[in-house]
């Protein structure tokens, strides 16, 4: 039992850094990105190529991955400069269904669809954390870094930027905001912050492929931020947490078909999503902030 609830904790860490990065733009910055599981597997990737053929030092692997990511993330910021909106949306969808497709060939950086198996445990200043109570702590302290950056950004004149292009970036380009360099940075702050999750992954696991960086990836971690409340601090937060206790719930529901435990899920997803935009449009933390704006 102790096993499960660390790794469950870990995992939950782990996907509340991917919720609170893409909360970001997306909440922050009005930017709707389905590409984020690519930045993931980007960190993954990069971080157990470092590990196999360089050093599975944390202060090396993580930092070089959150680079990878961080420039490659120019490829998504590119066409925020130009289109909004729908067209975002699609541009992102691109970037993803691309992402995947080199994740899945590209067999000499990435294995392929085998993947990458022995990647070896993180060591930080030569302690090794391969104890899922030590990594346990090490993925908490990732996830408590995650959220002081983002807040810090958030509270400064960057993050009053960030809303004022979310709220109306005609008015912002107005007062003089230079809107394309905000939108870039912030897409590459949340996807050199994503690769922390895909670092620590790759090191959990010791094994990762193609199957954890798809679009359903994108699409629940989308899910993660909408239900827990977009534009919160805690919302990703919480959607994090409810997401990924479903399964566990579901899976102590004897009378429920164990094979068709996935397929319940996404129901069950798909319904919290819809429910909430009809009784809660602002999220689990966000509903009473949707009520004042609607009064």
């Amino acid at each position: 039992m102790l096993a499960y609830i660390l790794n469950l904790v870990t995992l939950i860490s782990i996907n509340a850094v991917l919720a609170i990065t893409l909360n970001f733009i997306m909440g922050y910055a009005g930017i709707f990105s389905i590409a984020h599981a690519i930045f993931f597997g980007v960190g993954a990737y990069t971080a157990a190529y470092m590990a196999l053929h360089f050093s599975a030092s944390f202060f090396l692997a993580v930092p070089v991955a959150m680079v990878v990511a961080g420039v490659l993330s120019l490829i998504l910021a590119l066409p925020a400069l130009r289109v909004r909106g729908e067209y975002f949306v699609a541009a992102s969808l691109g970037l993803q269904v691309l992402g995947v497709t080199i994740f899945a060939e590209w067999k000499s950086f990435t294995g392929g669809l085998g993947g990458i198996i022995g990647i070896p445990p993180v060591d930080i200043f030569g302690f090794v954390v391969g104890d899922p109570t030590h990594f346990m702590f090490l993925a908490l302290a990732c996830l408590a870094l995650v959220i002081f950056i983002t807040t810090a950004l958030l509270r400064s004149s960057f993050g009053r930027n960030l809303k004022a292009i979310r709220d109306s970036e005609s008015a912002a380009h107005a007062f003089g905001k230079n809107v394309a360099i905000i939108k870039t940075l912030s897409v590459v702050v949340s996807s050199s912050l994503a690769a922390i999750a895909g670092a620590l992954y790759a090191f959990y696991l010791g094994f990762i492929n193609v199957e954890s960086f798809m679009l359903d990836t994108s699409i629940l971690l989308m899910a993660m931020v909408i239900i827990g409340g977009t534009g919160t601090l805690a919302g990703p937060i919480v959607g994090t947490v409810l997401l990924m206790l479903l399964p566990s719930l579901f899976s102590y529901m004897w009378f429920l078909p164990q094979t068709e435990i996935g397929s319940i899920q996404q129901i069950a997803y798909g319904a919290a999503m819809v429910l909430l935009m009809i009784f809660r449009p602002g999220g689990i933390v966000g509903a009473d902030k949707a009520k004042a704006v609607t009064k």
